[in-house]
């Protein structure tokens, strides 16, 4: 099944109308380094609020920053500048709902599809910008 979902995704890229991300996140890793100047630095008073509401907050900033890296990742792609962690936002409308991206840059219009998954000590996150608008 892994196999078909990466020969899916090369195809996609490789047509030029998609760019990809994706990042996979160790969470042993994450929660021994995480801290409130990483926390202030990276996530937004939204994500903050959201990742706290939770009773493991680390898994939830562990999935945003994770999505996070995704995001960036897929727009670098299109864009080589630099964008600030904070101006990339993951939000969710309800609790554990689906993810959306909003990109705090007005020079950006990206149609951005994005999916986090976690699983045990992991979590995997994939960003796809349609770049055929």
């Amino acid at each position: 099944m892994e196999n078909e979902i990466l020969k899916s995704l090369e195809i996609l890229n490789a047509s030029g109308k998609f760019t990809i991300g994706n990042d996979l996140v160790y969470l042993p890793d994450f929660s021994a380094s995480f801290n409130d100047l990483f926390k202030k630095k990276v996530y937004t008073a939204a994500e903050i609020t959201y990742s706290d509401a939770f009773e493991n907050s680390v898994l939830r900033y562990a999935s945003t920053w994770a999505a996070k890296e995704a995001v960036y990742k897929a727009i670098k792609q299109i864009n080589p500048s630099t964008l600030g962690w904070k101006k990339i936002e993951i939000i969710r409308k309800k609790n554990a709902g689906q993810p959306q991206v909003i990109i705090h840059s007005p020079e950006t219009n990206y149609k951005i599809s994005l999916t986090i998954s976690h699983d045990g000590d992991y979590v995997w996150a994939i960003a796809l910008i349609d770049t055929d608008l």
